[in-house]
């Protein structure tokens, strides 16, 4: 482990159960419906991203205190190669072992999944390859690896000169994603260059609306880092029984009504949208984060440590590809179609899937550990 910083197993223990939410959301079982977005609003995917960018801005600028900013900036694109690695090293086990499974078995849902790269595989192992082509499931770590590029020229200017203009540039591309930027940029794009590659293909996390959150972890972690956060002055009571009460609602009228929020209203259901991070959306987000801050350490003291989470979260990286890997694998084998299997078959299936990915955890921390001074 980096000796920079001691391991907060508090942070790893909540990285390991958004590691846990999302697998149990993605793979294939009854299950999935149920434990998708369980508070309100607001997946597991928003949770793992500003808990990423909390630790990334932590470690990183008390690195840059203790060693300076170019060792910081050397730390950040280390980083970076080994998730852009990790995720090449899926998208081709996705177009060669999973595809074939998927073409043998026949399961309509992955043979569509799969659609855009079956009719051009040149394309797709290129484009893939260059973070254009992103089949669903592998859109977040390309998403990762270009916040992670960016994260080193933001953490310094923000610890040398402060955030205000950063904040100021983020919230604004928070606003004009919210109205197709992305698509509008990338058409022109597609104009000058003659991209092959749809817009449609390129991913579902909208880079310019997940930014923002990314960067107000960044912030948070920094503070923390010089001690901001753990002398700062408890919220105000006002503000914790409004966050409160906006979770509560949240969280009833998900449970009341599903997972969409408007059903058939399409406007409407922009304001919560997951992949533009609508206002409603991050209305509960920031509701639920102002109710951690303000009870963790109660919550924290009176929890039992929950270790299974904590070595997952340690170990994010492996854990979330491996995650990757067995819901690929059982889409393409199973499919989407739970009909032919019983409750028992589908608790088996994700009791056996968090197992494996419990497992993959020890055997990544282990050879960790092996290297010396690691």
């Amino acid at each position: 482990m980096n000796d920079i910083v001691r391991r907060r197993w508090e942070l790893d223990a909540l990285r390991g159960l958004m590691l846990v939410l999302m697998f149990a959301t993605h793979l294939p079982t009854r299950y999935s419906i149920g434990l998708g977005q369980p508070l309100g609003f607001v997946s597991a995917a928003e949770g793992f991203v500003i808990l990423s960018a909390f630790m990334a801005g932590m470690i990183n600028t008390r690195k840059a205190e203790r060693d300076g900013i170019p060792s910081m900036r050397r730390s950040f694109l280390l980083r970076t190669l080994k998730v852009y690695g990790c995720h090449v090293a899926c998208l081709l086990f996705l177009f060669t072992l999973i595809t074939a499974l998927g073409l043998k078995y026949q399961q309509e849902d992955f043979v569509n999944y799969l659609g855009f790269y079956l009719n051009q595989p040149v394309t797709g192992l290129w484009a893939g390859t260059l973070l254009i082509y992103n089949p669903p499931l592998l859109d977040i770590l390309p998403l990762y690896v270009m916040l992670l590029l960016a994260s080193p020229f933001i953490l310094s200017y923000g610890v040398k000169n402060g955030w205000r203009g950063i904040f100021t540039v983020s919230i604004l591309l928070w606003v004009v994603s919210q109205f197709e930027f992305s698509a509008w940029l990338y058409q022109i794009l597609v104009s000058v260059t003659g991209l092959p590659v749809p817009f449609n293909e390129t991913g579902s996390f909208e880079t310019f609306a997940w930014q923002f959150l990314w960067i107000f972890g960044l912030w948070l972690g920094s503070m923390d880092a010089k001690g901001v956060l753990r002398d700062r002055k408890p919220f105000p009571v006002w503000l914790v029984i409004g966050a409160l009460l906006t979770a509560i609602f949240f969280f009833a009228w998900r449970h009341i009504v599903g997972q969409v929020p408007f059903p058939g209203n399409d406007f409407l259901n922009a304001l919560q949208d997951k992949w533009h991070l609508g206002p409603l959306r991050m209305l509960n987000f920031f509701a639920l984060l102002i109710l951690i801050m303000h009870y963790g350490e109660r919550i924290r003291l009176a929890l039992p440590r929950l270790r299974m989470f904590e070595v997952m979260g340690a170990a994010s990286l492996p854990v979330f590809c491996i995650h990757l890997v067995m819901v690929l694998l059982a889409l393409a084998i199973l499919g989407q179609n739970m009909d032919e299997r019983d409750d028992l078959g589908d608790l088996l299936l994700l009791l056996g899937g968090l197992f494996g990915l419990y497992l993959t955890a020890r055997i990544a921390l282990g050879l960790r550990r092996k290297p010396a001074g690691s």
